[in-house]
């Protein structure tokens, strides 16, 4: 088992690039399979969740070529021209890849199964699966989780789906199952979520509706390749922006940062908590917007974080409940009951990790309350999230001696060489099998 032992460190400073954005990436991948003609994707994450979605692709017979690390180009077959894999399609870690082919696979005239590892196979996937089978999907599931088992041949509809819970993934889900589907399909969101998958339909020649919380489409019956920018992730940014600002010393500048407006919330809940940073868009890309993020030691306090802003930063929070502990005062998350159901019980999990740092946290079915101040030395469990374990090395920076992180693998499906980046701008990092000296 991986973990980390990271100790504070006086200065975090620098010039950097973090990994591609993995929503990106995903639906790069899967967009550009199931279009007509050559798809290039520049900015490609080579982190293992979007490299099960490569492999799910290929397995399906899609031709891909790898001419770097992240660079790769799809050979598009067309809507219907993806052939039946072999075997069940192990999509790892990642519950974006898991939910988005779902609405791809039902649309095709094979049987297909979706699996995953052990995280993933908790995870809720009826969230998904119920609007499809509304589509006309034939579609399993074990106990609402994963394997889902998808039957070929199905005649799909359009329909109308107000989402019971705001969820980028679903609301995918349902919109590529709409490329298959006859009539318009359309999602109404109680909040509003990322729109990759909107964004990147356009991109590839498919028109799409917008009209307050609604998103609808009519299938125009092919996708046009194109080439595809994947800019920096933000969630990746978040962690190295949240170390930056616990250092004593020192400024850190990322370069092409993806700023999505579906996406900054966890900007807003820096600024809010005073965090010292700047943005400075860059020129607009054809698909995601950009920009440069400088961030400087900070002294934060303590906020009520706004529900409005949980669905814009849903993945940061881990980042989030870090800053709290060293915020001066109290920090509210509430809300945020969704993080329940990602790749771990994350509210449960960065409750009981900061408890064994030495903050005291009242946690809330769907939040936390978090009382700032210090962060103590000791081992913390990341029960393999990638993003807990991330967010602990980013506050083991300010921490009063040695963090320890275990179970922290699962690090790479998001962020490759997060260790070697960490350190080149003055973080104390250093990974090792558990139990070697």
């Amino acid at each position: 088992m991986k973990q980390f032992t990271v100790r504070p460190a006086p200065e975090v400073s620098g010039r950097i690039r973090v990994p591609g954005d993995k929503s990106v990436s995903h639906r790069a991948i899967m967009l550009g399979a199931i279009a007509e003609g050559r798809t290039e994707v520049e900015g490609f994450l080579a982190g293992e969740d979007c490299l099960a979605t490569l492999a799910a692709v290929q397995a399906m017979g899609v031709r891909v070529e790898r001419r770097a690390v992240s660079s790769v180009a799809i050979e598009g077959v067309g809507l219907r021209g993806l052939a039946e894999p072999a075997k069940a399609l192990d999509m790892g870690n990642s519950g974006t890849a898991m939910r988005l082919l779902a609405g791809i696979l039902c649309g095709q005239s094979f049987d297909s199964v979706l699996v995953g590892d052990d995280s993933l196979s908790r995870r809720p996937m009826e969230r998904v699966a119920a609007p499809l089978r509304e589509m006309g999907a034939r579609i399993a599931s074990s106990d609402g989780r994963p394997p889902l088992r998808i039957h070929g041949g199905s005649k799909l509809r359009g329909i109308s789906y107000q989402m019971p819970v705001a969820s980028a993934q679903v609301k995918s889900a349902i919109l590529l199952a709409g490329l298959y589907a006859e009539g318009e399909t359309s999602v109404v969101e109680p909040a509003v979520t990322r729109d990759h998958t909107e964004r990147m339909l356009e991109a590839f020649a498919q028109p799409v509706k917008r009209s307050g919380s609604r998103v609808a489409l009519i299938s125009v019956g092919r996708l046009a390749a194109c080439q595809v920018n994947v800019p920096g992730d933000l969630s990746s940014a978040a962690f190295m922006m949240l170390a930056a600002a616990l250092a004593a010393s020192g400024e850190l500048v990322i370069e092409n940062v993806g700023l999505n407006p579906t996406r900054t919330g966890v900007l807003e809940i820096f600024r809010l908590m005073g965090m010292d940073f700047d943005v400075a868009p860059a020129q607009f890309d054809a698909t995601e917007p950009v920009g440069t993020i400088t961030v400087r030691p900070s002294r934060l306090q303590g906020a009520s974080i706004p529900p409005r802003l949980v669905p814009l930063a849903i993945d940061e929070f881990p980042a989030v409940f870090i800053a709290a502990a060293f915020a001066e005062g109290v920090t509210v998350i509430s809300g945020a009951a969704e993080l329940r159901h990602k790749e771990s019980d994350r509210i449960k999990v960065m409750a009981e990790g900061l408890r064994a740092l030495g903050v005291t946290v009242d946690e809330a079915a769907d939040g936390a309350q978090i009382s700032g101040g210090r962060l103590g030395a000791g081992t913390v469990d990341s029960r393999g999230d990638h993003r807990v374990a991330m967010a602990f090395a980013a506050g083991a920076v300010r921490a009063e001696g040695p963090v320890r992180v275990l179970d922290t693998a699962n690090v790479a499906t998001s962020f490759p060489a997060f260790e070697a980046l960490a350190r080149s701008v003055g973080m104390n990092v250093d990974e090792a099998d558990a139990g070697v000296r």
